[in-house]
């Protein structure tokens, strides 16, 4: 009896805090807010957080919680109507369309990429471009030189073939704009048209590719950006839409799509693998991409800080469009980490339930901590609780014993409180 009461406390409690996604509606321009002290975010901490992004130039700042729009800024002479350019964070949504075009029967990423752009699409040998198909083109694994003086060319005799495809990762960007031509061959149509069709419009999102020199560059509004991070946050569901039903292809396109750059997916940025390449780089860099960020973190990247970044575990998005914030290069790695530094400390301390006073005989090491929390307690603990800031139950287990070991490797970053009966303790997970 005791069993079934547990596990139906912890079905209410999933129930209770389950969050459901909001999505905007179409063909307007309302959005839900949420406010950032229900989450217990402190105002000025907030105003640094936007002060810092002003200072590198940005032009829109939008964060999302569980759909809903918490902070929306505007830099500048920059409004909610201004237009502005995805750069490669325009790479995940081609990706996105990719996956839909193969749900429809329309290709297969095991083709090979020569049965849409014909033979001869490059400058390597017929044998060694019949080895390109449409993953390597997702993966960067392409196998062409990318220290050509133009990266960005996609005439053929700018295709240099340097490895077998599938054997050497290199962030270019040529076999990656080709897509757009295997896109509107096996489709019957333009690239605009065919994105239009199956994913700007069930989103309510505008915008379009816009060639510039060899590249196509998608260009939107601020919201069309957010919009999309969401249906990202959604695994391709748009409000019981479902836009990309291949969950095989939507989970390969947000996990490592190879074994060269664990941190690369369909043309997509992840983080919280054991190691990451970067750009114009050969060199294997060893952790996670971004160490402030969510390990779950996924995210659309473009050149001069474009930013999509998704967060499944906290149902967070946010976006940034701006001029280049002056480090970073094509992926501004480090300008993504410290946007994460003011977003973890948002929190406020003081929003917690004061009728709960720290407990002395409670202890909790290491304080802070990255992995693993230990408790000892002079009396038995039952039930552990683990709530954040705001008061939301993050975490519950059912113990009998005087310690307890607590896996806390998926929270992220922040101030938490143990809670076992009346008796709380703070701690912070670094």
């Amino acid at each position: 009896m005791k069993k079934f009461l547990l596990i139906a406390y912890i079905m209410l409690q999933v129930k209770v805090h389950a969050q459901t996604l909001y999505f905007p509606p179409n063909g307007n321009n309302s959005w839900d807010t949420i406010s950032s002290q229900s989450l217990g975010w402190c105002q000025p901490k907030i105003d640094t957080l936007l002060n810092f992004l002003e200072s590198k130039n940005t032009k829109a700042f939008i964060l999302l919680k569980d759909g809903k729009i918490v902070i929306e800024k505007y830099f500048g002479t920059f409004t909610q109507d201004s237009l502005w350019v995805w750069n490669s964070a325009g790479k995940t949504l081609t990706a996105f369309t990719v996956g839909v075009a193969q749900q429809e029967n329309l290709l297969s990423l095991s083709d090979t990429v020569s049965d849409y752009l014909g033979v001869g699409w490059t400058n390597a040998t017929q044998s060694q471009e019949e080895k390109i198909t449409i993953r390597h083109q997702l993966t960067m694994t392409s196998g062409f030189d990318d220290g050509v003086a133009d990266p960005y060319c996609t005439i053929d005799t700018c295709l240099l073939y340097l490895a077998d495809a599938g054997t050497r990762w290199a962030y270019h960007n040529a076999p990656y704009t080709l897509l757009d031509g295997v896109i509107s061959a096996a489709t019957g149509q333009t690239l605009n048209a065919y994105v239009t069709a199956k994913v700007l419009a069930p989103t309510g999102m505008q915008g379009l590719f816009w060639p510039v020199g060899f590249n196509n560059i998608f260009i939107s509004k601020a919201r069309s950006m957010a919009r999309f991070g969401l249906l990202l946050l959604a695994k391709g569901n748009w409000n019981g839409n479902t836009i990309l039903s291949d969950t095989t292809y939507f989970n390969e396109m947000i996990n490592s799509s190879q074994s060269l750059n664990l941190s690369y997916g369909y043309l997509t940025w992840l983080n919280g693998k054991s190691s990451f390449m970067l750009p114009g780089l050969q060199f294997v860099f060893p952790g996670q991409i971004l160490t402030d960020s969510p390990a779950d973190m996924y995210a659309a990247v473009g050149k001069d800080g474009q930013i999509i970044n998704v967060v499944p575990s906290q149902n967070l998005v946010f976006m940034r469009m701006g001029e280049t914030p002056g480090v970073g290069g094509a992926v501004p790695v480090t300008f993504n980490n410290e946007i994460w530094q003011k977003i973890n400390d948002l929190p406020c301390a003081t929003s917690v339930d004061n009728s709960f006073i720290e407990d002395k005989n409670l202890n909790i090491f290491p304080n802070p901590a990255n992995d693993m929390i230990v408790i000892n307690s002079e009396k038995e603990i039952s039930e552990i609780k683990i709530f954040d800031v705001a008061g939301k139950l993050i975490k519950y287990e059912f113990i009998k014993n005087k310690n307890a070991e607590i896996d806390i490797k998926q929270l992220y970053r922040g101030i938490y409180f143990i809670e076992i009966e009346n008796r709380r303790v703070k701690f912070v997970k670094r």
